[in-house]
């Protein structure tokens, strides 16, 4: 006589219990923050008209003159980054850190006037931005966020375990049954959030992944590859790209992240030492040399400048843009003027070019207002489901423990769900680490407290 067939359904339950209690606060703030960020280009006309916004006029100042304003109103300050106005109606803006601040400043790019500043970590979208990459507690939150983010993952493929129909009606599965009441109204609110909400949720982990600090650096070492032939005539230092993000600030695209930054002055002779110092920069050109250059090459509007800080550095031009199509990062020499790398989306490997365009749609940037509401109702999703399932846990659970699904002792292997586990640790190392940490946590509780399959955990 043969066995019975056995049940995975309470093994992926227990799974799906552990992810869920981790991932869920993660996913409740990461939602918050990404409504905010994703209405970026709403809220910061509204919350900063009087920084943002200026009156056209027929003749504007030069960048030079702009900087040399800004300079004689911080002369302690050090400006680091220039960012020319977007349109004829909006202010010029640099970055100035001053008495150990990091400063947006802003300026009426036809007057001159210095119109104000809000200090660059600390304001809204800064804020909302740094909590969503890094719970503004640095690489302990980055790598956080990435286990967050990973188990997401498994919550999604074990709670479509749990979702399949085993003989049920559509009502409850396909959609809620509203009429109910109670925790059978929470459970199917749950269920069916997460079901039509599955492919989605696993497309803004996925992509909001490649921009953590350990497995998205890997992804993009991995992926992230140029013609040598861009790089071969040019001196490179040892600095990547990528020292140019922060946790508030974007700067260059993920595509040029970990490219190398190359080096001023080795091809102009009076100043060959400067390849060999590392002392203050020095430009030998204008900050409006570079807007030129930038006018010229005819990079987008909405691009920012950052000037060099020591004796090798470069001006780098780059562009971030909504459409990654229109991507541009330039280095220029700082003594020569002379451009040094200039890479566009037509560069980019076809990896790169669909992790960008990922990026964007997470961001809701590439397709304007649509894009923003589809991404708006997938962080509404992800907030339904990830509060309902609290309470259905807050609902269920016994007096005094944590409710975590029982399970058999000697339940055999779960084949299928082993394969599942090696390839998302394959997939996701810190992840994986992970897993297999709680894995054997899990089987020393279950072997210390023995369990039959009517006890409860307390």
């Amino acid at each position: 006589m043969s066995r019975p067939t056995p049940s995975f359904y309470n093994l992926a339950w227990r799974w799906h219990f552990y992810a869920g209690l981790f991932v869920a606060p993660f996913m409740i703030l990461l939602a918050l923050t990404g409504i905010i960020y994703l209405f970026k280009p709403q809220l910061d006309p509204l919350l900063y008209d009087h920084l943002l916004n200026v009156t056209p006029a027929h003749h504007s100042l030069s960048a030079d003159e702009q900087l040399s304003r800004v300079q004689a109103t911080y002369p302690q300050g050090h400006i680091s980054q220039y960012l020319p106005p977007i349109n004829p109606q909006r202010s010029g803006q640099f970055v100035v850190h001053n008495g150990g601040h990091e400063l947006n400043v802003f300026i009426n790019p036809y007057t001159g006037q210095v119109l104000g500043e809000q200090d660059a970590k600390l304001n809204l979208q800064a804020v909302a931005r740094t909590l969503h990459g890094e719970l503004m507690i640095g690489t302990l939150g980055d790598r956080l966020v990435e286990l967050a983010a990973g188990w997401g993952v498994v919550l999604v493929v074990s709670g479509l375990f749990l979702w399949w129909p085993r003989g049920q009606s559509a009502a409850g599965i396909l959609w809620p049954r509203l009429s109910r009441r109670g925790r059978v109204l929470w459970r199917d609110l749950h269920v069916v959030t997460g079901f039509w909400g599955a492919a989605l949720l696993l497309f803004m982990l996925i992509s909001g992944m490649t921009w953590t600090g350990f497995w998205g650096k890997q992804y993009a070492d991995l992926w992230n590859r140029f013609p040598v032939a861009m790089w071969n005539d040019v001196p490179k230092s040892d600095i990547e790209a990528r020292s140019l993000n922060t946790a508030n600030r974007q700067t260059v695209p993920w595509a040029m992240e970990n490219t190398p930054m190359p080096v001023s002055g080795a091809h102009a002779e009076h100043m060959a030492h400067a390849a060999h110092t590392s002392g203050p920069a020095a430009p030998g050109i204008t900050l409006q040399a570079v807007v030129d250059t930038a006018t010229a090459r005819q990079v987008e509007a909405g691009y920012s400048i950052t000037l060099p800080t020591t004796a090798t550095g470069v001006f780098t031009i780059a562009v971030f843009a909504d459409d990654p199509r229109n991507d541009a990062t330039l280095h220029v020499d700082q003594y020569t003027g002379t451009v040094l790398a200039d890479v566009r989306w037509q560069h980019y490997s076809n990896v790169a070019r669909a992790t960008e365009m990922g990026v964007m749609l997470h961001e809701g940037k590439l397709f304007g207002p649509l894009n923003q509401i589809v991404m708006l109702l997938v962080c509404l999703m992800i907030l339904l489901s990830s509060v309902s399932g609290l309470v259905i846990w807050w609902k269920r659970r016994p007096q005094g423990g944590m409710g975590v699904p029982p399970l058999r002792h000697d339940l055999p292997t779960w084949k299928a769900g082993v394969a599942i586990m090696l390839a998302l640790a394959i997939a996701f190392p810190l992840v994986g680490a992970s897993l297999i940490a709680v894995w054997g946590l899990d089987r020393l509780w279950l072997m210390v407290r023995k369990l039959r399959p009517d006890e409860r955990l307390s």
